[in-house]
């Protein structure tokens, strides 16, 4: 691939989905994904002036996050994929926040007082509560987005310094996979999930009807 190929990031793992073109140097363009996500990816690329099968590799963000926010993201993303036969990278939504505060820890909020956690350069992600982060070292220093996440460290973990940043976008994604394009760490489209960390209602609920 050539440097300066352009990458199509998608993100819609947050309460606010968005889009990104841009080039390996790290300019890109973005959109909230206010209408249609086919939409606003259609509209970026005819603002670039940049036709689909022309792009070097699409990045999804594959979760953790609302379970159809991820499931719509995934879908658009394998749809543009195999139609213009163009490589893909996953990232997860933890790794691209710490990557965006320059941290190896991260956490992002899951609701129902829980947070999607990474834990440190290892990669670990897992979903915790108060009381599983009781039972966890707490980090140094650990990235967040939102202030109930950031209440909910606190509590759990008063000697860790909480670094509060704006919320991860496609733009973010797009910047830190670029070195993953470069050096062709693509996902298997057939077997690309999202990366939940948490059942969905359905079948925590769908369990609970058949015990």
């Amino acid at each position: 691939m050539l440097p300066l190929q352009l990458l199509l990031a998608i993100d819609t793992c947050g309460p606010i989905g968005s889009v990104a073109l841009g080039r390996w140097d790290g300019r890109s363009v973005e959109r909230n994904c206010s209408s249609t996500l086919v939409s606003a990816v259609g509209e970026l690329l005819a603002q670039g002036g940049v036709p689909l099968r022309e792009l070097g590799a699409l990045v999804a963000v594959s979760g953790p996050g609302s379970f159809t926010g991820v499931r719509v993201g995934l879908a658009t993303v394998k749809g543009l994929a195999a139609g213009a036969r163009l490589p893909v990278i996953a990232v997860s939504r933890l790794e691209v926040l710490a990557a965006k505060a320059s941290l190896e820890f991260s956490a992002l909020d899951a609701h129902r007082q829980e947070i999607y956690l990474r834990l440190g350069a290892e990669g670990r992600e897992v979903l915790a509560g108060a009381e599983e982060l009781a039972v966890l070292d707490p980090p140094r220093r650990i990235a967040c987005c939102d202030e109930a996440v950031a209440g909910l460290l606190a509590s759990a973990w008063p000697s860790a310094e909480i670094i509060q940043t704006s919320a991860p976008t496609a733009a973010d994604a797009l910047q830190f996979a670029a070195a993953r394009v470069a050096a062709g760490e693509f996902a298997d489209l057939e077997r690309l999930d999202g990366h939940y960390l948490r059942r969905s209602d359905a079948e925590i609920f769908g369990a609970a009807a058949k015990t």
